[in-house]
Order: C-alpha cells, then structure tokens, then sequence
C-alpha cells in the first residue's frame, strides 16, 4: 500500500485509506477522553464499541460530504468572527451525528458538545500541520 501518491498535476496527496483510518484512531481518542472526564457525553460501547465506531464513521462522512459545504456557505460568518464560528459547524456534525444514532451517542449539554467539537477542531488542525502536510511536503520533493 502506497502512503503518498502522485498524480498526474505532480502533487502529492496521502492515501484516502490511510487519512481515514487516521482521523477515525484520533476521534475515537477524543471521544474516549470526553466520556471518561464528563457523565453528559455519553457513546454506547456495547457490543465491542461497535457504535463508538459508527459514530466515528458518520462523522467522518458527514465532514466529508456536508461539511464542504458547510465551510463554502458559513465563510462570509466565519471571516467576520476571524475563524472562532467553525467550531460550530462541528458542533452541528456532532449533533446530527446524535440524532442519526439516537440513545446510543448521547449529547445531553450543549457545551459538552462545544468542547468536543473545538477538541475535534484542534486536532484537525494538529494533523494537518504536524502530519499530513509534512509527509506530503517530503514526498512532493522527492
């Protein structure tokens, strides 16, 4: 399995297999980490974690399809909040995300919800800088 490839423009870009996985360790961790400090989080592990894992799946997809355009229909709020609004477009993902998998994902408090969603936007911005960028960056020289 190739990490990078290199398509026909020249530029690098890291297999979708290996991006998603990725994404899916890291907020399965933040979720892990909410649920065990805060009772108002709260994600069904039954059943080996299976709708833990489904969560993480239809987050992944909805920041995939609905969170472009999202992100395209909020800018002109996100630029005169000077970026502080796309939390909350997380926060939505999160509360569709609730209502998709009804008791067995569990936002009781809003700002519980906040915090995972400014957490998730954390360590989008985390792995892009200290992760993807720098791997890509290596391969787009080579």
């Amino acid at each position: 399995m190739k990490v990078v490839t290199i398509g026909k423009d020249h530029k690098a870009r890291i297999n979708q297999g290996l991006e998603w996985l990725l994404y899916l360790v890291l907020y399965t961790l933040v979720f892990l980490g909410v649920s065990t400090f805060f009772d108002s989080f709260y994600v069904d592990m039954s059943y080996y974690g299976l709708y833990g894992l489904i969560a993480v799946l239809i987050i992944s997809i909805l920041n995939k399809t609905i969170k472009p355009i999202l992100v395209t229909l909020t800018i002109p709020i996100t630029g005169v909040t000077l970026g502080l609004f796309y939390p909350c477009i997380n926060l939505f993902i999160l509360k569709l995300t609730d209502w998709i998998l009804g008791s067995h994902f569990n936002l009781e408090n809003i700002w519980i919800a906040f915090i995972i969603a400014i957490l998730i936007a954390i360590m989008n911005i985390l792995v892009e800088g200290l992760i993807i960028k720098p791997i890509l960056r290596r391969f787009q020289h080579e």
